[in-house]
């Protein structure tokens, strides 16, 4: 009854409230953007509310009233991208976007999770998704790992040191939290240990450090990007100036962190003294970390003379891992640093993630280029064009202007148009201060010929893109073919899936060892190349004093960076195999590591030619292969004392060096040493090469297939290895002679390369085979 009589008043209200559905249009989340700011680099806290205010009165002039505006906005950027999110429907978003203050105007859509996008690419994850076999999920994260960094520090705040999620602190960590001066420092459950090193920085300066040197708060953010790379925690919404937005995390996001700062603000170009550094081996040592990231180095040197290579041969004999840079040398052969065995040394290459600035030139030629910078040019029309040689300053050479180099450019040549600067000498984002100061609108960076085809995406201070060697050329072409030449540097975008990739990044320094060629380096490459990892927020992000903007997470480039991707995988593997030697660890990334990109085909170097072991030693690092290698080789102790001893060191110093009683074999060559990759520096005859390879996979019947380098005969005795148990052991040699075929060295140092494999019809152990002929 009581049904009945209500039914004639719901039907009145659903009928009011279909005509209301369709009187109300649907409202959805915009972003207004606006271009750059008027304010400079320095803006005062008038300057940033002037730019709030002024948001609300653009859209209240078209929404009715300010009031109304502060009601729809929920976002104002202010300090330097301008612009505001609001709710809008979508005839509102349509005025606004017609406002002729107004860029574009855009959803704010939804997006799946890239960020750091090299995990995805190394196929830790998929597209934000872990899968079953992920080395992720099988070793746990990394848990309870204990990862050590040498470096400028730490930025104990970040949320990647954040201890969320994490358990109690491992009972057999002996470290300590150094706070210093900085009563503000926190270390925690991830963050577990904190220690400063700097007398051998204030001996080299020669005078009295103040206080503010006794802290291990980074002042630089180098540190704490390459820490949180390695075992930063996960991170939501992570981004630079909102580019490459997602989930920050590291290698091995569940491992414990500690950081050891032996680095210092730069004195003669030097941050980081042996002194210093050895002092931070000693303790991290002691305080039980499991693997060390060490994102530094200098000039080759013998490895008794390297404070860096005795710190990591102590390191090494208690079972620890130490990861090294290879260093920012490129592309010149023997450039390589780090060089001795007992250290993994990592070069740098790229990943399938761009950021992208296209330059389009007045004569309709559109060119790709690459930049994080947060502000767009004002207008969409072309700017007027001009070489920095061309606006060199009265006192001036054409050389330093063409560098941009400070006082080199001439403020009334440049003001309100494009430079264009070439890369070299001072760094990318300095260029583009010297652009700005200049009265520049906007900056290419135009690559030197031997930089190639790296291009790095910078967080330049002004719109500025950065363009290969070949359309550097084609930018400086059309300059000088006509007599007014304009462009247009388009907003950055940010590109996944890009091709080819990796490719090695021009800067990654080369083989061939220059201390002891029969020991290929670097052993490895990872991504290196526009990296997003956590950052200092006592520095903006191009490192200059004259950059006052503060963000959490930035990006860079450097084998620094391609170093605690790896560190952060042996993590992972340590969890997962702890009984594993830190040379059983290299051997399984090196020998699973791939030499084709995701093209299917060879990877290339920065000069657009095929790459090689001299370039990226054993391969780009796949980690989920490096899982289950099947076959290793291991290394002992003993194995690396035997070597320095072939190599001429006596035998009361290599005592010394052991802190044990040792006697040199009798016979015992270089080469022999058993390092995953094989190299003959000196071929000149028949050479046999002695290696030995333990099984740690199921039983199986391995057989070798060799790719022989040009010109050089190779055979494996035996042919065929027979394992019936985990840990068995295998001898084998390989022969190696010249053929009488002619030889064209590859990659312009005079050796010919080639490959050695075991197959078990499911694991591929691969070796490199690196060859010289006398």
């Amino acid at each position: 009854m009581k049904l009945s009589m209500l039914s004639p008043l719901l039907l009145s209200v659903f009928l009011f409230s279909l005509l209301q559905s369709s009187t109300f249009a649907v409202r959805k989340s915009y972003i207004v953007y606006l271009g750059g700011h008027k304010h400079g680099l320095n803006p005062t806290s008038a300057e940033l509310h002037r730019v709030k205010n002024s948001h609300y009165e653009l859209l209240g002039s078209l929404v009715g009233s300010t009031e109304t505006a502060k009601e729809k906005i929920f976002y104002s950027y202010t300090q330097n991208i301008n612009g505001f999110a609001a709710i809008l429907d979508e005839d509102e978003a349509s005025q606004v976007s017609k406002h002729p203050n107004v860029v574009s105007v855009f959803l704010n859509k939804g997006r799946k999770l890239h960020t750091t996008r090299s995990w995805d690419f190394l196929r830790l994850e998929r597209n934000g998704v872990i899968p079953s076999d992920s080395l992720w999920k099988k070793a746990k994260f990394g848990e309870d790992t204990i990862i050590g960094n040498l470096d400028t520090g730490v930025w104990p705040e970040s949320k990647s040191f954040s201890d969320d999620g994490i358990g109690p602190i491992p009972s057999r960590w002996r470290g300590s939290c150094q706070r210093g001066v900085d009563d503000r420092f926190r270390c925690n459950r991830k963050l577990i240990g904190a220690k400063y090193f700097n007398r051998g920085y204030e001996a080299y300066l020669g005078e009295k450090l103040n206080a503010t040197f006794k802290t291990v708060r980074d002042h630089e953010g180098h540190g704490s990007h390459t820490l949180s790379t390695a075992g930063g925690n996960f991170v939501n919404g992570a981004s630079v100036f909102g580019y490459g937005n997602g989930t920050a995390k590291g290698g091995s996001p569940k491992a414990r962190v500690a950081a050891y700062k032996v680095c210092w603000p730069p004195v003669n170009g030097n941050q980081c003294f042996d002194a210093d550094i050895m002092a931070a081996f000693d303790a991290a040592i002691s305080d039980g970390v499991d693997v060390l990231s060490v994102s530094l180095g200098g000039e080759a040197a013998e490895f008794f003379e390297d404070g860096i290579a005795i710190g990591a041969f102590h390191a090494v004999k208690k079972g620890i891992s130490v990861v090294l840079s290879g260093g920012n040398s490129g592309p010149a052969p023997g450039t390589v640093s780090n060089l001795s065995p007992w250290m993994f040394t990592v070069g740098a290459s790229t990943l399938d993630r761009e950021f992208t600035s296209y330059v389009e030139l007045g004569n309709k030629i559109r060119l790709k280029g690459a930049s994080l910078a947060a502000a767009t040019l004002k207008s969409k029309t072309s700017y007027p064009l001009i070489g920095a040689d061309h606006a060199k300053a009265a006192n001036a050479s054409a050389v330093d202007a063409i560098l941009c180099q400070p006082g080199s450019l001439d403020p009334i040549k440049v003001k309100g148009k494009i430079l264009v600067c070439l890369r070299g000498i001072n760094p990318r984002t300095d260029k583009g201060k010297q652009a700005l100061l200049s009265g520049a609108v906007g900056m290419i960076l135009a690559n030197d010929e031997k930089s190639g085809n790296e291009v790095i995406a910078d967080p330049h201070l002004l719109p500025a893109t950065h363009l290969n060697y070949t359309d550097g050329v084609t930018v400086f072409a059309y300059i000088n073919s006509t007599k007014n030449p304009t462009a247009y540097l388009t907003p950055v975008k940010t590109q996944l899936d890009a091709k080819p990739a990796p490719f090695m990044a021009s800067f990654s320094s080369r083989g061939p060892n220059v201390i002891d060629p029969a020991i290929l380096k670097p052993d490895i490459t990872a991504p290196g190349v526009s990296i997003i990892a956590a950052f200092s927020e006592s520095v903006g992000p191009t490192e200059d004093e004259s950059d006052t903007r503060r963000i959490p997470f930035t990006s860079q480039s450097g084998t620094s960076m391609s170093c605690p991707h790896v560190s952060g995988i042996v993590g992972l593997l340590k969890s997962l195999h702890p009984e594993w030697s830190p040379a059983a660890i290299r051997s399984a990334i090196m020998t699973t590591a791939r030499t084709r990109d995701n093209t299917v085909n060879p990877m290339l170097d920065s000069d657009g030619n095929k790459a090689t072991p001299f370039s990226y030693g054993a391969g780009h690092v796949r980690p989920n292969r490096a899982m289950d290698p099947g076959l290793i080789y291991d290394l002992t102790i003993n194995d690396y004392l035997n070597y320095l001893c072939a190599r001429g060191y006596n035998q009361t110093t290599i005592q010394l060096f052991s802190n044990k009683p040792y006697v040199c074999p009798k016979s015992h060559n270089v080469a022999d040493l058993n390092y995953p990759s094989i190299t003959v520096p000196e071929l000149n005859g028949t050479t046999i090469i002695t290696r030995k390879v333990k099984n740690v996979g199921t039983p199986g019947t391995y057989k070798a297939h060799v790719r022989s380098p040009v010109g050089v005969m190779v055979t494996v005795h035996p042919s065929t290895l027979k394992f019936t148990k985990i840990g068995e052991e295998k001898k084998f040699e390989v022969r190696l002679r010249p053929s009488s075929k002619k030889v064209d060295a590859e990659g312009g140092v005079g050796y010919v390369f080639g490959v050695l494999r075991w197959c078990d019809g499911y694991h591929y152990v691969r070796s490199p085979l690196v060859v010289k002929r006398k």
